[in-house]
């Protein structure tokens, strides 16, 4: 290995390192924020406050509670369609998602999911969103709109129901492109 690859190769592990050990601060060694207990779901002049663990109910069971029911009747929605979007799975790798929301790119997207996923006074979205998709991809290298939700960094979260799907097929097909975990 010639003198050259060997400093770029320091250099490509020293950014890889100091990007994990910047994670690794962020999630372990600051205070853990609240999570999100309740949602506004909004379809057109539609508006419901549904708590976290009713949708995640939901989700487990395909039980819904009386009032997402009726709600969801009057949005002329299919439960299975919301059970599908809050449920859709986007492998990832955790330190790599880390690294891209960081970009100029990835607040571009970050931005973007934030005008159907915000905070309720519409601040510190772009932060709350990088959050609450780290914490979901965590676990298991994957990401759902519902561990998103559930993760999110707010009491309460909004949610613009009409580009909900639009903008999972997005996050997917961005999110998608990230290398993924070695086994």
């Amino acid at each position: 290995m010639t003198k050259q690859n060997q400093l770029g190769y320091f250099s490509l592990s020293r950014r890889w390192l100091l990007g994990l050990i910047a994670l690794t601060s962020v999630l372990c060694y600051s205070p853990r924020a609240q999570a999100a207990e309740w949602v506004v779901l909004k379809y057109r002049f539609l508006r419901e406050r549904v708590s976290v663990p009713e949708l995640t109910t939901f989700v487990q069971t395909g039980e819904l509670s009386r009032s997402l029911r009726v709600y969801l009747k009057l949005a002329k929605k299919e439960p299975a369609e919301l059970r599908r979007t809050l449920t859709q799975e986007v492998k990832v790798n955790p330190t790599f998602l880390y690294q891209a929301l960081k970009t100029p790119v990835g607040d571009g997207m970050l931005d973007q999911v934030s005008q159907v996923i915000h905070t309720p006074n519409n601040r510190a979205n772009r932060e709350s969103l990088r959050g609450a998709l780290v914490s979901s991809a965590l676990p298991d290298g994957n990401i759902t709109l519902i561990e998103t939700l559930q993760n999110y960094p707010t009491p309460e979260v909004h949610v613009e129901g009409e580009r909900l799907v639009e903008v999972m097929q997005n996050i997917s097909k961005v999110l998608g492109r990230l290398p993924l975990p070695r086994s």
